[in-house]
């Protein structure tokens, strides 16, 4: 059965849908990048919005890239409707068609559209999932990079905008000169202070263009921080054929994820907001203690386990949480050295959270891939693992689960597994970063020349380590490595 609104009476009845009226929908949303991750986070607590009567906060989509295009054909193409399917760790499973996402505009078929979708005074959110490195700054959390090539192309006289930047300045622009509200800017991205680096990035870019517009925005628009959390691999293949065979439904972009589903965010809005707490978002003062834990527990041990597991011949992250090494490994590195960095959270226990992390690591059902936590070491690194590395150091505590997963990620680099099986890096800095890892053989070391290291590439003991770890993945491989660092009798005190 081809999913779309004509089709919603007929799913089989074990599958939820959208009980409101999706015709009287209006879109109070514009989020800017509809993926799977906006789709079974986001968008599933609007569509709980929908549900309690806010019909006034619709999402439209927009996209700014080529794969975006895609995603915009296929989601118009059965009324913007799509299939969120939770997979249990215990093998039960549960669907749910989300109606929350009512219009998907890509902007470089017409930015105009977007633009105006952005400025009309209904819109009151204007949200963002660009990835961790998508946000223009110098060395990732620097100042807004003014030279880049996109930005001085929407800078040009009379130039039609093609980044989010410049898309999004030129509709709070026309707020501005129209005498709205400006819209609020929520990130949804995985970075410490989110909404500060989303302001750095929207504000850098109005001053570049009217000092007028870069006062209005920093005295008028609110940049809440938010923290996000949901697991949710990429879709396959093998998901649309599970939806089909299961359910009956043919859905051209479902998405599957874990049941666990989180969203914190500081209550910090320029137009007024849902009543997000009703359908389950927390919402708070402070988001740093929370974004701190998930981004140095959580975040981080994807990366422990994601180059070190890749290096020992495993495929995906329930087979890091199941095997004995890979486990002690990521559960030494929460205790001993991610926890210690953070700050105390109202109301959660470490321990327990540590607990359901690694029981959600090994939900096999959702078959999360370690590749997948391997895309673009050198934008996620720097932000989940060495603000970690960089607090152990300052603290004189355990650094050697933190400097291992470095060295793995600096071997991964190489291309090849410990037994000589192609590995593919997807970074945005590949060749940079391939290039330092061909002199590796030579120098140990090399690695640490990378602009991600400064900081850190001086601290002796850290240098110290590093090389110690990478020689010892050279020598014994990836898996001896994890062993020899879980069992302190052959660790030798390090």
């Amino acid at each position: 059965m081809r999913l779309s609104d004509a089709s919603l009476a007929d799913l089989p009845p074990e599958v939820a849908r959208p009980t409101y009226e999706r015709s009287a929908v209006s879109p109070g949303i514009v989020h800017v990048g509809v993926g799977g991750f906006h789709r079974s986070h986001q968008a599933v607590f609007v569509d709980r919005l929908l549900e309690a009567g806010a019909t006034e906060w619709g999402i439209c989509g927009v996209g700014l890239l080529p794969p975006d295009r895609e995603m915009q054909a296929a989601l118009a193409a059965q009324d913007h409707l799509y299939t969120v399917v939770e997979r249990h760790p215990d093998g039960d499973v549960q669907a749910r068609v989300i109606g929350s996402i009512v219009d998907f505009l890509y902007a470089p078929d017409d930015t105009e559209a977007a633009i105006e979708k952005m400025a009309a005074e209904a819109t009151r959110i204007v949200s963002l999932t660009i990835t961790e490195g998508g946000y223009n700054l110098i060395g990732g959390d620097g100042e807004f990079d003014a030279d880049a090539p996109a930005v001085t192309a929407d800078l040009e006289p009379g130039a039609t905008p093609a980044t989010v930047f410049g898309i999004v300045a030129e509709a709070l622009d026309r707020r501005r000169r129209r005498g709205l509200e400006p819209f609020t800017v929520v990130s949804c991205d995985n970075i410490e202070a989110n909404g500060a680096v989303a302001r750095r990035a929207i504000q850098g870019f109005a001053a570049l263009r009217d000092d007028e517009l870069a006062a209005w925005i920093e005295q008028r628009v609110a940049f809440p921080h938010s923290m996000v959390d949901r697991i949710t691999p990429v879709t396959t293949d093998a998901d649309r054929e599970f939806l089909a065979e299961r359910f009956g439904i043919d859905d051209a972009r479902p998405v599957t994820c874990e049941p666990y589903l989180q969203w914190v965010i500081s209550d910090e809005f320029s137009a007024g907001r849902p009543d997000l707490e009703g359908v389950g978002v927390t919402v708070v003062d402070d988001v740093r203690p929370h974004e701190l834990m998930k981004l140095r527990l959580l975040n981080a041990s994807h990366q422990v386990m994601g180059y070190l597991g890749s290096l020992a011949g495993l495929t995906h992250v329930h087979d890091a949480a199941h095997d004995e090494d890979f486990a002690a490994l990521v559960e030494g590195y929460m205790e001993h050295e991610g926890q210690p960095t953070l700050e105390p959270v109202p109301d959660v226990d470490f321990a327990a959270y540590r607990a359901t992390l690694m029981q959600r690591f090994g939900n096999a059902h959702i078959a999360d891939t370690l590749a997948r936590q391997c895309v673009d070491g050198s934008e996620r690194l720097p932000k989940f693992l060495l603000p970690v590395l960089r607090a152990q150091l300052a603290a004189g505590g355990e650094i050697d689960r933190a400097v291992l997963a470095l060295a793995g990620w600096a071997r991964y680099a190489e291309g090849v597994d410990d037994e000589g099986r192609p590995l593919e890096l997807v970074d945005v800095r590949h060749d940079e970063i391939t290039t330092a890892a061909t002199r590796q053989d030579g120098d140990p070391a090399a690695m640490l020349s990378l602009s991600m290291f400064e900081g850190v590439r001086d601290d002796e003991r850290f240098v110290t380590a590093y090389v110690t770890a990478m020689q010892g993945l050279r020598d014994h491989g990836a898996r001896a490595s994890v062993r020899e660092l879980g069992d302190p009798l052959l660790s030798h005190g390090r």
